[in-house]
């Protein structure tokens, strides 16, 4: 885990800025749609689609939805909204039921985690793209690590009580706090540069929301590889798991960040 977060803090971070901030919105756009299409190749390989149903299924819901958003059809919060309840209630039927009751429905985790990928995904262009995109999508990668950086570190010095054990046995209760004091301390370090017209309160309020998204998409990325039954959404990564390994917490978190600041 240490190793993920240098190599997060070290490599992956500071390319990901780079691009946020000097790729114009159009080829930020194709590269987001890139993102999100190997996004659903590593659903479809997680979750061993082979059949014609299941193959148009991440086609339609993921890549039609995606393709739409991107080209300039906006669908409105409400369906982002549904997509975002649907798959982070997963995490409590993981923790309910357990991996082997949830494997049964087949096409209807292809087709949750499907739209996952492919509604969501398109919003990191949608962001970066609006007024004020490029320090909005810095200020929620930022967070998002902070909260991600502040839970390790909490959870391994303090840690005690299981946040979630059947979904993901190493997250603790004392490091999600951490995670989310993390979040707003980093808000208010950051604010001066990266968001000067939010108010304190305001500032606060998206801090901890982001905090708690975050904490949330990778409880969620977590479930779906649970009922996969795989260790990591794919390879992209060596060492460090898929493209969904290491985008999860930040696809609720960005959603929210876009209609709040809007």
């Amino acid at each position: 885990m240490l190793r993920t977060r240098l190599w997060t803090a070290i490599v992956a971070l500071p390319a990901v800025m780079a691009v946020v901030i000097f790729a114009p919105g159009r080829w930020f756009s194709a590269f987001i749609a890139v993102l999100t299409a190997w996004g659903l190749y590593e659903v479809a390989a997680m979750f061993e689609v082979r059949d014609a149903i299941g193959l148009l299924i991440v086609a339609a819901a993921g890549g039609g939805l995606a393709v739409a958003t991107l080209c300039g059809t906006r669908f409105g919060w409400e369906l982002a909204a549904a997509v975002i309840i649907a798959t982070s209630a997963n995490v409590w039927l993981l923790a309910r039921y357990g991996p082997e009751r949830l494997r049964r429905n087949h096409l209807l985790n292809v087709s949750a985690a499907s739209l996952w990928v492919g509604v969501l995904f398109p919003y990191f262009a949608l962001l970066r793209n609006s007024a004020n995109g490029v320090p909005a999508v810095i200020l929620m990668l930022l967070l998002v690590v902070a909260s991600d950086s502040g839970a390790y570190f909490a959870g391994r010095s303090f840690g005690r009580f299981k946040l979630a054990p059947t979904v993901s046995p190493n997250k603790t209760i004392e490091g999600a706090a951490g995670g989310l004091a993390a979040c707003v301390v980093a808000a208010v370090i950051l604010a001066q540069w990266l968001a000067p017209g939010l108010k304190s309160w305001s500032l606060v309020f998206l801090a901890v929301c982001v905090g708690v998204l975050a904490q949330l998409g990778d409880l969620t990325g977590s479930a779906f590889k649970r009922i996969a039954g795989v260790k990591d959404s794919g390879w992209l990564f060596p060492g460090h798991g898929g493209l969904l390994d290491r985008t999860c917490s930040l696809v609720f978190a960005v959603v929210f960040t876009y209609y709040y600041l809007r």
